[in-house]
């Protein structure tokens, strides 16, 4: 059966829509809603991104696929919906969250009907724009019986990947009372699959390295030699998303044996991410930055939901995933303005020559003593309105708080450092998205929503001790859409 995909073109000016809110650089969908990144891959040089849309507004429901592609991971083209809804057909309540891989040239979609939860197949032509839904759907109908009796209908997210001449398979799952579940796949055509074993359990209340949580949705498998790297997305028992996480440690004979584990992004937005090997050997991973606004402002605005930034992984020696803005986006910058050895006395404030709505900073600082500091963004003249990124060295931890009319409001959220001096930080401010990453790979990302059409400063500020700024510079970035 052919999936008949509704024109988006019509949506189109709904980003070009004035909107203080919605960022210039990060992916976000013509109109509407967005989630889970999907289907990310390299094909033929071009980056194709599909994620999680409604067509109907900006709420979650009649999930289909959005679709967009990129030469250069910077701009981006919209592209006609790929996957719809099929009526009376295992994906008619909705095509849920997959991945793309090359089939011997054939570019091929695996990804999650409901209800119930099953995995299904689409074969694509050489645009990637028209896509057949496979006749024999779904290609797994259910878990093997001892997980369906023990799991609650919960089976999704199929990520797959071609080693030792044969199709593999990771997907999410649980176990009712005690936690997430990742389930091991093998196939030699894609369309007829054995299940291998569990791949991971997890334990809600025995969580060593980051709360486990309930569910695991959104499993990756990466592979970097001799360890690989499982990235999961956490849910609790209330379905309330937390986290994206991940193990790394040894994976033979289709065993995986953790050794590590940590969160794999901090703050309160980002959730569900998928990664993809590019031809040149980097991972290229994205997550959904989710709305932490009133149902009402997403409604009323006509869009809900973007992308991260495209980020970069690498495993460290120490086991721990790092993350990093791609190079590419670079090419984004425009006007900068910076500055070295600025020292700073106790209880500054340094107020900076620049403003902005989209901007990149990157600073270097040198504290004296063990007292907060930190740089503040999107400031009112007044200084009554702002977000400031929080150091705290004695802690050895950063968090982020919003103040209103002068006053702290939450939530915050934080990340841990690694004790450094210099303490370096990219930080990426983007209308309602901010994303900060320290040298050693952690990140951080979260969403503001100032309600002033002047919050645009930056400020520097420093608690009970000095601090001296070694370097400071800040660009404006131009918007991604052209």
């Amino acid at each position: 059966m052919q999936n008949s995909s509704p024109a988006i073109g019509r949506f189109i000016l709904a980003r070009r829509t004035p909107d203080p809110h919605r960022p210039h650089y990060h992916f976000t969908a013509p109109a509407n809603w967005l989630n889970d990144p999907n289907g990310l891959i390299d094909w033929k040089g071009t980056i194709h991104l599909f994620y999680q849309y409604n067509p109907n507004g900006p709420f979650h429901g009649t999930i289909h696929w959005g679709h967009a592609s990129s030469v250069d991971l910077v701009h981006w083209r919209d592209h006609p919906i790929a996957l719809a809804p099929t009526p009376g057909g295992p994906d008619a309540d909705g095509c849920w969250s997959g991945c793309a891989v090359d089939d011997r040239g054939a570019p091929t979609l695996l990804y999650t009907g409901v209800s119930p939860q099953a995995v299904c197949l689409a074969v694509g032509d050489e645009t990637l724009e028209t896509w057949r839904k496979y006749e024999g759907n779904p290609v797994i109908p259910a878990p093997p019986s001892e997980i369906a009796a023990v799991c609650g209908g919960d089976f999704r997210d199929p990520y797959v990947w071609r080693e030792d001449d044969a199709w593999w398979m990771v997907i999410g799952s649980r176990r009712e009372g005690v936690g997430g579940l990742v389930l091991l796949y093998r196939s030699v055509d894609l369309r007829r699959w054995e299940f291998v074993r569990v791949l991971l359990a997890g334990d809600e209340q025995a969580s060593p390295y980051f709360y486990e949580g309930a569910m695991w949705e959104c499993p990756n498998l990466l592979d970097f030699g001799d360890r690989r790297a499982l990235i999961l997305s956490v849910q609790d028992v209330h379905f309330r998303l937390h986290h994206a996480a991940y193990f790394t440690g040894l994976y033979h004979a289709q065993e995986f044996t953790p050794v590590t584990g940590a969160v794999l992004a901090y703050g309160d937005s980002f959730y569900a991410p998928q990664a993809t090997r590019l031809t040149d050997g980097r991972y290229l991973l994205f997550g959904w930055l989710r709305e932490t606004r009133p149902r009402e402002a997403a409604m009323a605005a006509g869009w809900s939901g973007c992308m991260s930034l495209p980020l970069i992984v690498t495993l460290r020696e120490d086991g721990r995933l790092a993350l990093a803005p791609a190079p590419e986006l670079e090419a984004l910058r425009g006007e900068a303005w910076s500055l070295s050895d600025l020292p700073l006395g106790p209880h500054t404030i340094q107020r900076l020559d620049v403003a902005g709505e989209a901007l990149e900073i990157e600073i270097a600082f040198v504290p004296d003593r063990a007292d907060a500091f930190g740089v503040a963004v999107r400031c009112s003249p007044d200084g009554e309105e702002q977000t400031r990124i929080v150091i705290r060295p004695r802690q050895n931890e950063l968090y982020v708080e919003r103040l209103e009319a002068g006053v702290a409001v939450t939530p915050t959220a934080s990340m841990p450092l690694t004790p450094a001096t210099p303490l370096v930080l990219r930080i990426f401010v983007d209308a309602s998205t901010l994303e900060i990453f320290s040298e050693d790979g952690r990140y951080l990302a979260t969403r503001l929503y100032p309600r002033r059409s002047d919050s645009a400063s930056v400020h520097l500020f420093t608690t009970g001790a000095a601090v001296n700024v070694q370097r400071l510079t800040v660009w404006r970035l131009a918007s991604i859409w052209q």
